[in-house]
């Protein structure tokens, strides 16, 4: 998805700090510039911002902001059938540039992609300092599906995911919600709920809400391991989250 086209007075130079995010365009807009390094997402993410183009670098905080509960993600009993048949192997970082490159791949209905080579280049570098992270999705050795996103703390902001199989990305975000909970981490950032998150559980809540609770989250000692997923894992599909 393009931002919109906004006039927004906000610039940052290499080291001015973000504004607060509470002081947002109505579209969410936070500011300009500042460059794409890695300490600079790396403050962004621990303020509640992100980026969404790299010419200029535009950062964003909407209102409201989508999370998906850790408690709350939803198994459809067509997805929990690929599941246990296990159609798919699931692994962790063992290819973060080729998940970065089929989200930003087109495919039909997203003919365009907001992530830029400047932007995939600055998620990579995020990746190699050890604060992103990918779920990648096989059939046989061919990559699929996945999803990658920022760790920090106890806060993972998911950024993008892809399929070229059915319900490959679907799966590869239920081996992440299950990888965030056994490590700790309290706050899953989805930044908006969109046709393909909301029937997995997505909800959005007040920007205010969502800063209290990123406060909190950033300060906690979580863990992102990578590796090899197990077979079995969690079951979500029992009355806690529902079969839908």
């Amino acid at each position: 998805m393009t931002p919109p086209a906004l006039d927004f007075p906000v610039r940052l130079g290499p080291d001015d700090p973000f504004p607060d995010p509470r002081s947002a365009s109505p579209e969410g807009w936070v500011a300009v510039g500042g460059g794409l390094g890695v300490p600079r997402l790396l403050a962004a993410y621990r303020a509640g911002i992100f980026p969404w183009s790299a010419r200029p670098v535009t950062w964003w905080s909407p209102d409201p902001r989508g999370i998906l509960p850790l408690d709350g993600f939803r198994v459809s009993r067509s997805l929990a059938r690929v599941r246990r048949r296990e159609v798919y192997r699931v692994t962790w970082d063992e290819d973060f540039a080729g998940v970065v490159a089929g989200c930003a791949a087109s495919a039909p209905g997203r003919e365009q992609t907001w992530i830029s080579p400047e932007l995939a280049a600055a998620y990579l570098e995020l990746h190699r300092a050890g604060h992103a992270h990918s779920v990648e999705c096989r059939a046989g050795e061919t990559l699929v599906g996945g999803v990658y996103g920022v760790a920090v703390g106890g806060l993972f902001a998911g950024e993008s995911m892809f399929h070229r199989a059915t319900d490959a990305s679907k799966v590869a975000l239920w081996h992440l919600v299950e990888r965030l909970r056994a490590g700790g981490f309290a706050l899953f950032d989805v930044q908006q709920v969109t046709p393909a998150t909301a029937p997995l559980g997505a909800v959005a809540i007040p920007r205010g809400e969502y800063l209290d609770r990123l406060a909190a989250a950033r300060e906690l000692p979580a863990r992102f391991t990578s590796g090899a997923a197990p077979t079995g894992g969690t079951n979500l599909t029992n009355g806690r989250h529902g079969l839908h």
